[in-house]
This record gives C-alpha cells, structure tokens and sequence, in this order.
C-alpha cells in the first residue's frame, strides 16, 4: 500500500520552501525531503545504542553530493562519487555546527544524520536546505533533541537584503551570510563578504534571524502531527556529591596556580599535576568505597571548567594573565623562504603559522566537479595542521574535516582582495603551515597569507587581518567577550566567534558556539571588540611589510597576455594541440587560451617571452603585398616552395621566384624546414597567396612585386638589383643564404 505523504511550505522571503516526509526512508528514525524550486535534498536521522566505554556524544553528521542530482557523471576514473569533496565536507560541517548545541549534556546515544541531493537546478544552493532537512529529520524523529533549527542564505544586493538567493543573485551581492538559529537565538554563522561594514554586517544577522522564523513554524507543526515520541537516551551520570567534593578540594591550589600568568605548557603541565595529586589521593586500591580514576578526572574537569570561568566573569583575569580585551604580542616576517614566490610568518602568543604563496598559469587553476555554476577556482588556499603544533604524536590520516574548513575560512576572507584575473591574470595558491598551536591558527593563516601574498608582489586590494573572539556566560545573565581567545578559552568558553576583515570591512565571519544561542547584542558588541582588535594586529602585519611589493620575485612566472582573433585560436592550438604544445616545448613556456583570444605566456626567461609572444602575436596579422617576411619551408613540390610566413598562413614560392637565376631542381635551394626570406607578391580572390625570393634579392618595392607577378618583368638579373637583398633577412637564413648573391647551389 502507498504510504501517505504529508507536505508543509511556507514562505522565506519570496520563495516558497516545502518539507515533504512519509514517502521515502520508513526505516530511518525520521527522514524527509526540502525542496526549493527543483533543488531538493534528503535527510535521515537514526539513533542506535551506546558504545563501550566511551565519554563522548558520537553524533555524525555526513553530506554527500550527489551529481546525478544536477544530471551530472563524475569526472573520476571510475565515474562514480568518491570520499567526499570539499564542498560537501563544508556542507556536513555547517549542518552539525547548529545541531551539536541543542542535544543535552552528557547524551551517549550514537547518533547519525545523513544528507544528500537529489535534485540540482543550477539555480539554488544546497548547503542551507541541508541543514533544514536535517532539523526537520530529528524533529519528527524518535531522537530528544531541543530543536529544530532553522537556517537561511542572506544576501546584499542595491542595499537590500535577500533570503534564499539564487546563484544569479549572489553573483550581485556584496555578502554571502549562512546563518542557523533557534525561535530566540542565532546558533551558527558562516558568513564571506566583499568589506562589509559592521553596522551592515549587525543588520544582516537580525534579519537572517527574522527569516528562519517560518521554517522553525513549519517543523514544529511537523513534529505535532507527524513525529514519533521521543525515545529515552542514555547519559553520563551526573556525580554532584563527588563534584562537589572535588571542586572544594582543588579550588585554593587551582587558583593559586592560575594566580600566576601561564604559557600554554604551565596551564596544562600545573593542571595535570594537580590532577594526578588528586587521582592518587582519592583513587586508593585498598579502599572499595573510593571512586573510579575516570569519575575523578570528569570531576576536576568540572572544577577547572567552573573556577577559570568565575575568574573571567568575576575578576576579568583570564589563565594568561591578560584582561579581556588584550592581545597576545605578535611578530611577522616576510621572505623566509628563498625560493617560494612569496612567504609570510605570523606570531601571535604561542600560535604560529607560516604561509607560501605560489603564482601560477590560469590554466593551473583547479578544476571543479560539483553541482554548483562555478566549474574552476582561481585562489585556492589550503591548511595543514601536523601534531607538532600542538606537541603531541598521532599518526597522520590525511586532510581532516578541520583543516578543510580552516582553510576555506582562511579563503574566503581573502578571496575578496584578489586582484581581478584581467589585471593579474594568474591562478593562487597559498599553503598555510601551522607550526604552533594556542588558538586563533586559522586567523594566524589569514594573517601570515596576507603578508605572503603582499611579499610575492600580489598587488591585493588592501590587507585582511583576522582574530579570534570567544564568550563566557553564566545562569545569571553574566557574560564576557574574550578578544584573541587561546586554546584553553576555547575549550572552555561557550563560543568561537571568528572575523577577518581589511580596515574598510568585514570579509569572512564564522561563529560556533556550545549554548543554545547567542543575542543580538552579544553579537554586535562582538563584532566591534573584533574591529578594534583587527586593525591593532593590522598594524603589527604592516611593519613587517607595508604594501605589496612592486616588482615579482626573479623566479616567479611573469605573464604577457596578447590578443589574436578568434578565427585563429584553432590555428594557435593545432590539431590535437600540437601546435601549442611544440611552441610551448620551443620557448620553454607555459600558453593559456581564452574563448575570447586572450592568450596568457607564461615564462622566467624573457627572451623565450618574448620570442613566444612575436609567434602568438603574429596569427593576428594579415599577410600584406610587398611585405617581407622570414619564414619555415613546410611543403616541397616540382614546381616550388610553400613557406610559413605567419602563424597557420603559408604560401607558394614558384620555382621562377626562388634565385635571381635559373633554378632546375626546388631542394638546390631550399630544404625542408629550412627558413628563408621572401615578399608577398599577389594574394588572389580565394586568399591564395604567392610569394618571391627573387623580389628580396633584388630588392624589388611592393609595386615591382605587383608588375612582375603580372607578368610584366623579366627573369633575368634587374639592371643594378641585388643591392637589399641579404640584409632583409630578420636573422634567420633565408634571404640571401649567408651571403650568397646568385647562383642555384651546387647539393650533390
């Protein structure tokens, strides 16, 4: 029997929005379809049990991008999706980052939503449907979860702000802000933007959140006449005597040590210390009533977590000794690697990232296979963070979902500054290296590429800055902004509120946090401590190198774009590319082309530039009467030579024409391959063009070419000719064949 479907829309902005469940996925603990015109997305929730021994919530949160949703066969050897792609792990991440908040503390059930499209009209992204379906999966779930969520797409076009906007739109907008929240609160923003101003910025939040009101109606209607009830979950059990125990126990020693202003390495280091004092006080083998190892250690957790966050609400003094607004001194250095086309050292406290800025062809820009309108990227920006950083030892597994969006965060915030591929027609690549590790390494990348691109002569439009902003709230309604937030307030701070921006505007903004939302006025507030702290780390970035610099490194690519018709760009290539590609192996350059015949020539040498240029360029000339040219012998018959005298033009030099004198055979002159200087004699009705080496022997004008073609000279010798033959030879060894003024040459 067809099972029956249930349909709720409702409206964000101008565009219609519908939840579809019932129909798909009986299986699951809640599944259900969004659709947005012809995009639609798929989400199922499912809890199962608890693991052995783990003191974790195992939530997994998966998006896969289907591209037979947009009609699409993978470009992969095997024509099939493989690991997920960077958009798709953005995708995943951007969902779990608002879901994560709302279960409850201690939850041990596994949990796992999983997301794929099935449906793409090039028209509507999918990231924001994603996280909605999601939501509404668990709504109508048997999972406890304190939902739903809602999620919006805002844009800025002509000062107005957009919910939902199409790729065409945002194509116009000056912002592209994702944002999630509950009925009262925004829990999660994911924001690029062209230096938007932080009053715009505010503006734009507000109403995102405003938007997300209807679909948060839609899910809760959902969940009322269509959700399963809520099954019981299993949680850590909450030890309040022994916590207690524990928090008076460690309280004096604790703030004792965190009087003092702590490294990194004297917070942990005194922490463990005190933690296994107390371990081996309480944990006695002999005595049956003492607690497990384990249950002491959640405890002092507790107690760390609750006495370093009143000494920050309480007393503004925060583990490094610094007051809530302070940053961590910072150096910067440029030029560290000799051979990088430009490179850049940030240091901030005890975090450290090194970036290298590589220039490149447009040809060497990445090609993309996914369902969005954009199929290359120009600047890419990727980050790596390796164990050292942190001193620690673990096994490397490859990128991690963290790198990825640490460095697509890193990306976005500077994607706004890059030059426009007509000025600076090159593809971007920095590499972001974290060498050590306190908080804030993605901000440092922003920071350290910024001067990598600026040492590497990038002309950027201004210089992006980043820091780091975390939170500390209570039940009482207490609550601290941290400016350059470290490791430890990270950790135990309910927020991570991430901005880069130049001194114009705000680029990239990213927030996650731990509570189930954050105010309009924390994030305003927020927003300006940031702007305070960007421009005084802008200045620390500024001393080390004030402005791009003017000139390339010596061996960075240097690109001479010429223009050729249209018409000419399948002579240029060649069949199969062998054209290009033997000029490239030639003048030891790399040549990109353009639909419009632009032509990029990338090259370290400059003779080679040039020599590839002079070729390129000459496919847009037109052979001309009485115009000499040097060119390669590429066909040999009984009757003549035909010569190459521009790029895919070549024409006919009769046998008449090739000496001042009698010549009996074509190869007693000339060869194949070999070049030689001749005149344009007679191009006729069908383009058919002779040519005369006989005219730049005797030093003909274009006018005695013109009467001779006709029929009007003679052959022999011109009375008083000969005199401009040999040097019209544009260094090639044509003309008069080294020298040699008349004769047919003697091969046997």
């Amino acid at each position: 029997m067809k099972p029956e479907v249930k349909r709720y829309s409702t409206t964000v902005g101008s565009r219609t929005v519908t939840f579809e469940t019932g129909k798909l996925a009986a299986q699951a603990g809640g599944a259900v379809t969004i659709a947005l015109n012809d995009t639609i997305v798929f989400a199922a929730a499912t809890m199962g049990g608890v693991r052995e021994g783990i003191d974790f919530f195992p939530l997994q949160v998966e998006y896969e991008e289907r591209l037979y949703a947009g009609g699409k066969i993978p470009g992969s050897f095997f024509r099939r999706e493989g690991r997920p792609g960077t958009d798709a792990i953005l995708t995943a991440r951007l969902t779990d980052r608002p879901l994560r908040p709302l279960f409850q503390h201690g939850m041990r059930n596994e949990v796992q939503v999983m997301m794929f499209s099935l449906s793409s009209d090039g028209e509507n992204p999918l990231d924001v449907l994603a996280i909605n379906a999601a939501s509404a999966a668990i709504m109508i779930s048997d999972i406890p979860w304190g939902g739903p969520v809602g999620a919006v797409r805002v844009a800025h076009v002509d000062g107005q702000f957009i919910a939902n906007p199409t790729f065409k739109e945002m194509d116009a907008s000056d912002l592209d802000l994702r944002l999630a929240g509950t009925k009262d609160a925004i829990l999660m923003v994911e924001c690029g933007a062209n230096e938007v101003p932080e009053d715009i910025m505010a503006a734009a939040l507000d109403f995102g959140h405003q938007s997300i009101q209807p679909l948060i109606e839609a899910q809760l209607k959902m969940a009322a006449e269509v959700g399963k009830p809520k099954r019981t979950a299993t949680f850590a059990l909450a030890a309040n005597e022994l916590n207690d125990k524990i928090f008076e126990r460690v309280k004096a020693p604790m703030n004792e040590l965190l009087d003092k202003p702590l490294s990194k390495a004297e917070f942990y280091g005194g922490m463990d210390e005190l933690q296994a004092t107390l371990v081996a006080e309480m944990c006695k083998a002999d005595d049956a009533n003492a607690p497990s190892e384990k249950d002491v250690k959640s405890a002092f957790g507790e107690a760390e977590h609750k006495i370093v966050r009143e000494r920050i609400l309480g007393q503004g003094k925060r583990p490094d000794g610094r007051g809530p607004t302070d940053i961590r001194p910072i150096w910067c250095e440029v030029g560290l690697s000799p051979r990088a086309h430009g490179s850049g050292i940030f240091t901030r406290g005890e975090t450290q990232v090194l970036s290298l800025a590589t220039l490149g062809t447009l040809g060497e820009a990445q090609e993309l296979d996914n369902l969005g309108p954009t199929d290359t990227k120009r600047y890419m920006h990727h980050y790596n963070f390796p164990p050292f950083s942190t001193g620690e030892v673990k096994p490397l597994r490859g990128q991690s979902r963290r790198e990825v969006g640490h460095g697509a965060l890193a990306e976005r915030a500077l994607e706004p500054v890059i030059p426009a591929e007509e000025s600076f027609p090159y593809t971007l690549r920095v590499v972001s290296e974290v060498l050590a590790s306190n908080g804030s390494s993605s901000m440092a990348s922003v920071c350290g590429s910024t001067l990598a691109l600026m040492d590497a002569g990038v002309p950027i439009k201004a210089p992006v800055a980043g820091v780091a902003m975390g939170l500390i709230t209570d039940d009482g309604g207490r609550y601290k902004i941290l400016t350059d937030i470290q490791g430890t307030e990270d950790h135990l701070g309910d927020m991570d509120f991430k901005v880069a921006g130049t001194a114009k505007g705000i680029t990239a903004l990213q927030m996650d946090i731990k509570i189930t939302g954050l105010s309009a006025q924390m994030m305003k507030e927020a927003l300006e401590q940031a702007r305070v702290a960007r421009m005084a780390i802008m200045d620390k970035m500024l001393e080390a190198i004030a402005q791009p610099r003017a000139e390339l490194k010596p061996h960075a690519p240097r690109i001479i774009t010429v223009k050729i018709p249209v018409e000419k760009i399948g002579a240029l290539i060649g069949p199969g590319g062998k054209n290009i590609r033997a000029l490239q192996e030639e003048t030891h350059t790399k040549i990109d082309v353009q639909e419009d015949g632009t032509v990029y020539i990338a090259t370290t040498n400059a003779e080679d530039g040039k020599i590839a240029q002079e070729r390129v360029a000459g496919l847009g000339e037109n052979a001309v009467i009485g115009n000499i040219y040097t060119g390669k012998v590429v066909r040999i018959a009984d009757f003549g030579a035909f010569v190459e005298i521009l790029p895919g033009v070549d024409g006919l030099v009769h046998i008449s024409q090739l000496d001042s004198e009698r010549v009996n055979k074509v190869e007693d002159v000339v060869g194949m391959g070999e070049e030689i200087t001749v005149m344009v004699t007679n191009i006729d009705g069908q383009g058919k063009i002779r040519l005369s080496r006989q005219a730049v022997l005797e030093g003909w004008t274009a006018e005695e070419a013109r009467e001779k073609d006709s029929g009007g000279g003679s052959r022999g010798p011109r009375p008083g000719g000969g005199g401009r033959g040999g040097d019209r030879d544009r260094g090639g060894r044509g003309g008069d064949r080294g020298g040699r003024s008349g004769g047919a040459r003697d091969r046997r």
